[in-house]
């Protein structure tokens, strides 16, 4: 298998998703679907439903009936970016290479753009019941994107991380920020996957930690690279140490930051191959995410 061409059909499929599911621009709100479309095109790694797709793929699952909710997480992820680059939060003037939304759109429309990408997202995880209306998988599913969005997931996450900006962190509270911040999405995205695939109860319980390890590997490699490369290589402003916000590194230091991630990722892999299922292309995107550089 060529890997790398592999991604490129995975990541031009959910382009296409992605496209489908955007609203159109028109009507007196259009300025508002314009700067949702905006930062949906802006780019990225499409992680989230990547990871999404191919744990539905890994535990048998066929059909569109994923699609909306590949869209649906990639809009609540963009959602929580828009925000994020707020003047009242990380104040950054660029994201994927291009200005923020609130820097051509201006704060007041970047902010309802995030709101309306986040309520959008869940109009949109709904579709699936158009594709299949008696699956029950997809109600379990709600639950989980719902609730690993919310208070007690991604936005949780964010909350606490406002609350102790500028404050030197323990790590404990540390890995909660980041377990909430950054890994809930990546849960429910291999959560959801495995849920409308068919997978038991063990088997998603078992997901749900590994992708919790995937996350916090991935936010300690952000930490790092905040560091290491400049804002025109990341193609966002690296605004953790500006904004005097507690990191891996900051915390333990360079080196021991990156010994930290290389274990976390470690694990993982050791955990997704105890599933005795295929787990060859969820295991090569966890080699490419271990080495980007961006």
């Amino acid at each position: 298998m060529n890997f790398n061409l592999e991604m490129e059909k995975r990541q031009e499929k959910i382009t296409r998703i992605l496209e489908y599911y955007l609203p159109k621009e028109e009507g007196f709100q259009k300025t508002v679907l314009e700067a949702m479309n905006y930062s949906m095109r802006a780019g990225g790694k499409r992680l989230r439903p990547l990871l999404m797709l191919e744990t539905y793929r890994m535990f048998g699952g066929e059909g569109q009936i994923i699609e909306p909710f590949m869209a649906a997480m990639e809009m609540i992820h963009t959602h929580s970016l828009i925000h994020d680059d707020l003047p009242a939060l990380d104040n950054d003037e660029y994201r994927r290479g291009r200005r923020t939304t609130h820097i051509v759109y201006g704060e007041a429309m970047a902010i309802l753009a995030g709101d309306a990408l986040l309520n959008y997202a869940y109009e949109t995880a709904v579709r699936a019941f158009e594709i299949e209306p008696g699956n029950p998988a997809i109600g379990k599913a709600l639950r989980i994107l719902t609730k690993k969005t919310g208070i007690y997931g991604m936005l949780g996450g964010q909350c606490v991380d406002v609350e102790y900006e500028g404050k030197n962190l323990e790590r404990e509270r540390l890995d909660f920020i980041y377990r909430l911040k950054t890994s809930a999405l990546i849960e429910a995205s291999m959560m959801v996957g495995a849920v409308l695939a068919g997978a038991s109860d063990e088997k998603i319980a078992l997901l749900e930690r590994v992708a919790g390890k995937v996350g916090l590997a991935f936010q300690i490699q952000d930490d790092i690279l905040d560091v290491t490369k400049s804002s025109k290589e990341l193609g966002k402003s690296a605004s953790d140490l500006d904004n005097k916000k507690s990191t891996y590194v900051t915390l333990l230091g360079l080196g021991q930051a990156q010994d930290a991630m290389t274990e976390v990722y470690r694990q993982t892999r050791d955990a997704i191959r105890q599933m005795n299922l295929d787990t060859q292309r969820l295991i090569a995107i966890l080699d490419a995410m271990e080495f980007r550089q961006y």
